[in-house]
């Protein structure tokens, strides 16, 4: 089975919304071996959105289709979908109980606009919204599925997963080759040395498919292997996966979407240690990463954002005198910082973060994006440098999960060298 995605907003169009749905919609359908042979955003516009359909239709089989099912008046989806389809709109009596017990949960009153959007294209069969008010649509014509759902991220994510997904699964069980995925996360390691060290590819996958994609936390490898069957291709899967991980294992932090801060989460409640951070120059950005993680609090004590020098002597106990010799983002006083919010959480373990995310702060010895992070135990008090780049915010983040993972290989024994 082969989909097009069409995407429809203005706000995507011009930038003022990130289009993530593709990117879940894609990876969700390759998950089940369907294939999506293209992609396109259109405006508000009915012309647009007619035409777009007309081309999908003749290139795919099924044709998944988000955005411009509010009850506002540039919300015109459904619109183009009865006017493509020539038919009409009725009351389904079930998405309008939806909708009423979406606005009573919450205390409010359904408006005459919101009831509207109970009304759903004769040759639809709704798709609930367990999540919102606007329901989907399911649409089986010509040989053809047309699959209509809110531009909403976490509405389409419901519709996705309780309806989208299991029934298509079912309809194309047993079709064809099996196309399996998967993803190795990596961090600490640019894009370029981590393809020299994995060495020739060919050799590496036999058939295989490796696509590298770097952010500012790492790069994530994404395998794709084609079998006959599942076993297969599992197998196949586990044989490359052990390959990369001889050559970079120390690098690969998590298999599948885990995050660093929940292999972290993993790691310390299943040893009984607890942490304590102390942050300069992050502001609170890896007290928060790690508290994203329910049940951090099993091992989290606190987090201290202590960014000026007077509160590094205050509430950390850092040493004046190596602060006026060596200045505040210095391996010394990383050193003691995590020591320092160690010792007054009373936690197995503290780390810190100093540095300079620029743009200014920088001087001749020390640059935009110098930062070292601080890491102490009951056997090792330590720091080590990094250098980023000059944006602040992209330097905030890295400096993030730098001290995550200088966190994570400390736990797991994995020395810091690359």
């Amino acid at each position: 089975m082969k989909a097009y995605l069409i995407s429809i907003g203005d706000e995507l169009l011009i930038g003022q919304t990130i289009n993530t749905n593709v990117a879940y919609i894609g990876s969700a359908l390759s998950d089940i071996n369907i294939e999506v042979i293209e992609s396109s955003v259109v405006g508000d516009d009915m012309q647009a959105i007619l035409q777009e359909l007309s081309k999908a239709s003749s290139m795919a089989d099924l044709i998944v289709i988000t955005g411009g099912l509010g009850p506002t008046h540039d919300d015109i989806t459904r619109s183009a979908i009865v006017k493509y389809f020539n038919t009409e709109l009725v009351q389904n009596k079930q998405v309008l109980e939806d909708i009423n017990q979406f606005f009573a949960r919450r205390g409010r009153t359904v408006t005459e606009l919101n009831a509207s959007q109970a009304l759903v294209p004769r040759i639809a069969t709704p798709i609930r919204n367990t999540r919102g008010t606007a329901p989907g649509m399911w649409i089986e014509h010509n040989g053809k599925i047309y699959v209509v759902m809110p531009g909403v991220p976490f509405e389409m994510k419901g519709m996705m997963e309780e309806f989208v997904i299991p029934k298509l699964s079912e309809m194309t069980k047993g079709n064809g080759a099996v196309i399996k995925k998967l993803i190795l996360q990596t961090t600490g390691i640019p894009e370029s040395n981590l393809f020299e060290r994995l060495g020739n590819l060919d050799e590496l996958l036999k058939g295989a498919q490796i696509a590298f994609l770097p952010n500012q936390y790492g790069v994530k490898l994404r395998i794709t292997v084609k079998e006959k069957n599942e076993h297969t291709a599992l197998n196949r899967l586990n044989e490359i996966e052990q390959k990369i991980r001889t050559k970079v294992g120390r690098f690969i932090y998590a298999r599948g979407e885990e995050t660093l801060e929940e292999v972290i989460g993993k790691i310390l409640s299943d040893r009984g240690l607890t942490l304590a951070v102390a942050e300069s120059c992050t502001g609170g950005e890896v007290c928060s990463r790690i508290t994203n993680v329910s049940g951090s609090s099993k091992y989290f004590e606190r987090g201290i954002v202590t960014y000026s020098n007077a509160s590094k002597v205050e509430l950390l106990k850092v040493n004046e005198d190596t602060l006026a010799e060596v200045g505040a983002v210095s391996r010394e006083v990383a050193m003691q910082m995590a020591e320092g919010v160690r010792a007054v959480s009373g936690t197995d373990i503290g780390i810190s973060t100093t540095g300079i995310l620029g743009p200014t702060g920088a001087t001749t010895n020390k640059p935009v994006g110098l930062v070292y992070i601080g890491y102490c135990d009951d056997k090792v008090c330590t720091a080590k440098k990094f250098l980023f780049g000059e944006d602040r915010i992209l330097n905030k983040q890295r400096a993030t999960q730098a001290a995550l993972e200088m966190l994570r290989r400390k736990l797991l024994g994995i020395s810091d060298e690359e």
